[in-house]
């Protein structure tokens, strides 16, 4: 069991699977979602950007993302997470499709890039001759 500050408030608390803040930050975070999803809920507002969600509720844009985040508003259309990379608007994950494929494409020509210069060296040695038990 480990404990720790709570980000928003400071209090000590025990961090478990499902929470990241105390029980006081904790319910008051659920209060929050409540109004959230009460405003969502209403049929002109199902369609509404994340601007006007935090304009009409008065919550904070980085709470809203939370709950995206963790899937609790997920299935509403105009509501997403920024790209860590573009800021482009994702539903899931941490980058959007262009970012996360320019990513593997970059990591694959690294490995590549990796796996020449390992050639390399290793004719390098094949190279070498030995006379003597010296170079």
């Amino acid at each position: 069991m480990e404990v720790f500050n709570c980000p928003n408030c400071n209090s000590l608390f025990v961090m478990t699977k499902f929470r990241d803040v105390c029980d006081a930050c904790y319910k008051e975070e659920e209060a929050q979602y409540d109004k959230v999803y009460a405003y969502i809920r209403k049929k002109i507002n199902r369609t509404a950007s994340m601007m006007q969600v935090v304009k009409g509720t008065g919550v904070e844009e980085t709470l809203i993302i939370k709950f995206v985040r963790t899937g609790k508003l997920a299935q509403f259309p105009n509501l997403g997470i920024p790209c860590e990379k573009c800021g482009v608007n994702i539903k899931s994950g941490r980058l959007c499709s262009k970012c996360g494929n320019s990513l593997r494409s970059d990591l694959q020509a690294f490995e590549n890039e990796e796996k020449r210069l390992t050639e390399i060296q290793g004719n390098d040695k094949k190279n070498t001759y030995y006379m003597n038990g010296e170079l």
